[in-house]
């Protein structure tokens, strides 16, 4: 390797470095917040993207993690509810990235890489999870016990009348919604929460640290699937108002 060419490659490898550090501290910065605010929850109100009473409530009044995210759709609610349902979060290029990154530990160690393609709440329900209550054509809550910080966590789903009770030491609680708010005749709000809550004072040390450096990615994944929803709900609805072509 000529002189030049060396150069030319420790320039690059420090430009990949000095990127890299500028994408680490608005990661620290992140996870330094959600570890301060962990437990810190405050209840949904109109303009926090949860509604008092919805459905959610009944199984976790009360929690130490809660993520509320929503978006306007310019379609009618039924379109909307339904493209929720149907939404498919590994069609988007920034999640994959996400999972890759996630994964790359156990890609290092030869396991293979999982891809899937199918509907996240389908996907969800296969790996454990259990239904705990929905309204047809506007939400679904969705619920699991699990330990996430583990290298391999599993799912297990509970009865719904003993969802909210559960207190085996051990686990984090967690429920899930996709909600669907009509505004108009064409015109809807998506909305999804998750929340979170720990049976025991060791369950919630460990769900704390492994959420302050998970939840980033997990934010962005979030957004993103506002995205996709509103994307694919619009575009059907457009579809089905079109004016057929004579020939």
């Amino acid at each position: 390797m000529s002189h030049h060419q060396h150069d030319g490659r420790n320039q690059a490898l420090k430009a990949v470095a000095g990127g890299l550090a500028l994408l680490a501290m608005p990661y620290a910065a992140s996870v330094a917040a959600t570890w301060y605010r962990y437990g810190r929850t405050r209840a949904p109100t109109q303009g926090n993207g949860g509604r008092p009473g919805s459905l959610i409530d009944r199984f976790m009044p009360t929690y130490e993690v809660a993520e509320r995210h929503e978006i306007r759709v310019d379609a009618p609610v039924e379109y909307t509810f339904a493209a929720a349902r149907d939404m498919d979060v590994n069609r988007s290029p920034l999640v994959r990235a996400v999972f890759a990154v996630r994964t790359l530990p156990s890609r290092l160690r030869g396991e293979p890489a999982r891809q899937s393609s199918a509907p996240l709440l389908g996907e969800t329900l296969a790996l454990g999870w259990r239904i705990l209550a929905e309204t047809p054509d506007r939400e679904v809550v969705v619920g699991a016990v699990t330990q996430p910080w583990r290298a391999e966590a599993k799912f297990r789903g509970v009865d719904p009348d003993a969802f909210a009770g559960f207190a085996e030491p051990g686990y984090a609680k967690i429920v899930w919604t996709l909600e669907a708010l009509p505004l108009g005749p064409a015109s809807s709000r998506f909305r999804t929460q998750t929340r979170v809550s720990t049976t025991d004072p060791r369950s919630r040390a460990l769900f704390r640290r492994y959420w302050a450096a998970l939840s980033p990615g997990i934010r962005l994944i979030r957004r993103e699937s506002l995205k996709l929803v509103k994307g694919d709900a619009e575009r059907r609805f457009q579809a089905s108002t079109a004016e057929p072509v004579i020939r």
